[in-house]
């Protein structure tokens, strides 16, 4: 069964959602680089690389319902925070405002009563999970370290280990 132009719309509109948090996440790893934070910039280059996967996933979908993907401009994102803190913040909040998207497009499938998205999406909704609680671990680890630099250091040496 073909995806309806109502849902093919849909999840065009969340495939660029993801390309804009890839976009996001590049924009944040500038920003640590610049800070001389590596272990920090490195974490954010892989959650970048993840996003684009997301965006790829949504992308091979439409086309294995015989959809279309449309590509849309994306909106700058910001260069700088405030603080290492503000960064993760702001990541934190991002991916719960992709879970609510993911939420309003699963919330959609069922009522076109499409079941092949609802399928795929339940993947998509496993993922959020994991995407929120990894974001407000750091975000709680920055809130503990406050203004220590080694603490500070020593996070992010960790993140530099993120595979």
């Amino acid at each position: 069964m073909n995806i309806s132009k109502k849902m093919e719309s849909a999840v065009n509109v969340q495939m660029n959602e993801e390309l804009y948090s890839e976009y996001i996440y590049l924009a944040m790893a500038s920003y640590f680089e610049s800070q001389n934070l590596k272990g920090f910039a490195h974490w954010m280059k892989k959650q970048a690389e993840e996003e684009r996967e997301h965006a790829m996933k949504f992308h091979d979908f439409l086309f294995d319902r015989d959809g279309t993907a449309t590509l849309e401009a994306l909106k700058k994102p910001p260069a700088k925070w405030a603080s290492p803190l503000a960064a993760f913040q702001e990541a934190y909040k991002h991916e719960q405002y992709i879970t609510g998207c993911i939420n309003k497009l699963y919330d959609l499938a069922e009522k076109e009563k499409d079941h092949a998205t609802k399928v795929m999406l339940h993947w998509f909704i496993d993922e959020q999970v994991e995407e929120e609680a990894s974001a407000l671990e750091i975000v709680e680890k920055l809130k503990l370290i406050g203004n220590s630099v080694n603490g500070l250091m020593m996070l992010d040496q960790a993140l530099s280990k993120r595979e």
